[in-house]
């Protein structure tokens, strides 16, 4: 897996694209000199946490014939004050949206946290804490 990246100004505002051509886009925060013009490197991070995630739990619930219509994923992230400035805790919080069993809603969400997602069980072994809850709302 591989992904290439290149500067699309002066300052900090970069495209990372994938191979398959896939793109997104990253920037500096403008305390530093960015133009705060797409998402900075640590929230990519916890939108990575997020979508990771979400597949897990779409794929679990799908295999239980879940009819789940939505689902809104809230990361939080807490850093550490010094340089560098690490995550030491992250808050996954799940809205399941839809007719689905409030026990098979609370086991997708425990696998994918404690088995499944890859971003965050790598984070769990580099030390930082991760939480997790959910919610079950019908339409």
């Amino acid at each position: 897996m591989t992904v290439h990246l290149h500067r699309l100004d002066d300052a900090f505002h970069l495209e990372a694209t994938n191979e398959e051509g896939h793109t997104v886009r990253a920037d500096g925060s403008t305390a530093i000199g960015g133009s705060n013009s797409a998402m900075r490197p640590m929230q990519l991070l916890l939108a990575a946490v997020g979508s990771c995630s979400s597949i897990d739990v779409i794929l679990l619930l799908r295999k239980q014939r879940q009819d789940l219509k939505d689902l809104r994923i809230s990361v939080s992230g807490t850093r550490r004050e010094e340089e560098p400035r690490l995550f030491t805790a992250i808050h996954v919080h799940y809205t399941l949206v839809g007719e689905v069993d409030e026990k098979k809603a609370e086991r997708a969400c425990r696998l994918s946290m404690e088995q499944l997602c890859s971003v965050s069980l790598m984070l769990k072994a580099g030390g930082v804490v991760v939480t997790w809850d959910y919610e079950v709302v019908g339409e």
